[in-house]
């Protein structure tokens, strides 16, 4: 799948790097890495070949080992704490410059210009010395694996010209606006474009238009790092996405070609109530970042950002989020993807799924074989009854998290109902309900949407299509018994995992 969903074998420094950022995150929070997570050197392992390919990977894994154990302070066979990045040789600092070329760049440019051999020797004594002052998480900004974060965000002049706290302000900046605006000072029109682009507001409720923003994402929208699937969204999906309650049209920006009038770019936003803790924040949610493959080199990513800010502010909005598969200033929580295949076979003939060592195709598809019939008692479709039930469940849910989304009664039937009327072409959201037979009430739910990505260079498969699991909640969470919530999450995933394979089946490709 496309950037973070898919199984990929990463640079062996950059893998390190990330290794170490996450189990620092990890040190500092008090918490050990969950298992059963698929981590790229467990994917590589898994499908590492024998012989000479299986001694290089074992070669690699004692240089990453060896890499990582300097980068937290420890020497081999040694257990501790985070150290300092004064205790690194001088070859991992260079590797670590290597993999990280914009903080090589901005470090040059603080030690200066060097003039003649003496000059270029002072000045990569002093790039090493401020390397060595920098802190564990300073290093390792942008060293995604897959090298997805070649211009880290820590010397991204972009970001540092926005009102988004910086790393060192991590937990010190308060719930509310980072920044406070007079909306009577923001500017009434967008910025000037590039010569021979210009600006437009898209209408979605134009088929021609809607059938641009879906060629436009369809062609040129995320795929993974080796070009093997490229997410597909579907015209009804990006109306169901971008249509919620209280959708703006001002907020589907697109970049037109003066002359051609080709859509060569595209962001959206939609309001959204956000609680974070006890504070409800008006804020936006941004998606579908899109820049023409061609004119990636213009840099047009900074200036729709800039151009989708400044309508936000015009109405009151100071506030917004988003998601990206690469580290940005700053984080307010991640998220980890986990798989769990339902046509493992096709999986595996796109390239998606490796065949691990010691197993066998048809070991897989036992293992992954599923009953053909859900378990859950008194479990069903969701139904137009069961929006405001189903609402009071969702939010006494979601009250147990520091972080999530204030739900009005029209944001549940859009998220969750699937509507025959706005939705004619195809469906793409599914939600189930369990109903107490005795009491009729609502005592859990859960959703999931389809989704699909394009298969690039197979003969044999055009698409791969995956199910999202989306909003649940469930009276358990609320039993004093705590094991029972493990229990019964469990049970109903599994059943949402039968229920979305006999969906997936019946579509055809």
């Amino acid at each position: 799948m496309p950037e973070e969903s898919k199984l990929t074998d990463p640079s062996t420094t950059a893998e390190a790097a990330a290794e170490v950022v996450q189990e620092a995150a990890q040190i500092s929070a008090g918490v050990e890495d969950e298992e059963g997570s698929s981590s790229g050197e467990e994917a590589g392992a898994a499908g590492a070949a024998e012989g000479t390919e299986g001694a290089k990977k074992k070669k690699r894994r004692g240089r990453k080992h060896k890499i990582k154990n300097a980068l937290m302070g420890k020497k081999d066979g040694e257990e501790g704490d985070t150290g300092p990045a004064s205790k690194l040789t001088k070859e991992q600092l260079q590797m670590l410059l290597d993999s990280n070329p914009a903080l090589r760049n901005e470090l040059e440019g603080q030690a200066g210009v060097g003039v003649g051999v003496e000059g270029k020797g002072k000045r990569k004594m002093d790039v090493e010395a401020m390397l060595k002052k920098l802190n564990v998480s300073e290093l390792l900004t942008g060293m995604a694996p897959g090298g997805k974060n070649k211009k880290d965000m820590a010397s991204h002049a972009f970001w540092r010209t926005q009102p988004v706290p910086s790393f060192e302000e991590a937990g010190l900046v308060e719930d509310g606006p980072i920044k406070m605006i007079e909306i009577d000072k923001v500017e009434k029109e967008p910025s000037q474009m590039y010569p021979g682009f210009e600006w437009v507001t898209m209408d979605l409720s134009d088929e021609n238009q809607l059938e641009e923003v879906y060629d436009l994402l369809s062609n040129h929208y995320v795929e993974d790092d080796e070009a093997m699937f490229r997410f597909k969204y579907s015209s009804s999906f990006i109306n169901w996405t971008l249509k919620a309650p209280g959708w703006r049209q001002e907020w589907h920006v697109g970049v037109r070609a003066s002359e051609s009038r080709k859509l060569v770019a595209f962001i959206s936003g939609i309001p959204v109530d956000l609680r974070v803790r006890k504070n409800v924040l008006h804020c936006s949610e941004i998606n579908f970042l899109c820049v023409h493959k061609k004119l990636r080199s213009k840099r047009l990513t900074p200036v729709l950002i800039k151009e989708i800010t400044r309508r936000c502010y015009l109405v009151g909005v100071f506030q917004a989020i988003y998601t990206a598969g690469v580290l940005i200033p700053t984080p307010v929580s991640t998220c980890r993807y986990f798989h769990r295949a339902l046509d493992w076979e096709k999986l595996h003939e796109v390239g998606f799924s490796p065949l691990p060592l010691n197993s066998t195709k048809e070991r897989q598809l036992v293992k992954y074989r599923l009953p053909n019939k859900t378990s859950t008692p008194g479990l069903r479709p969701m139904e137009a009854k069961d929006i405001e039930n189903v609402l009071d469940l969702l939010m006494r849910y979601l009250s147990r998290s520091d972080l999530a989304q204030v739900f009005t009664k029209e944001e549940v039937e859009h998220w969750l109902l699937h509507n025959k009327e706005s939705q004619p072409k195809e469906q793409v959201i599914w939600s189930y309900v369990v109903e107490d037979p005795k009491t009729r009430k609502i005592t859990d739910f859960f959703s999931y949407y389809l989704l699909e990505s394009t298969v690039i260079g197979s003969k044999k498969h055009k698409v791969v299509r995956a199910a999202y699991l989306f909003y649940y909640a469930t009276e358990a969470a609320f039993d004093k018994d705590k094991s029972v919530l493990k229990t019964r999450l469990n049970a109903l995933v599994k059943d949402a995992l039968i229920l979305a394979k006999n969906v997936s089946s019946s579509i055809p490709t």
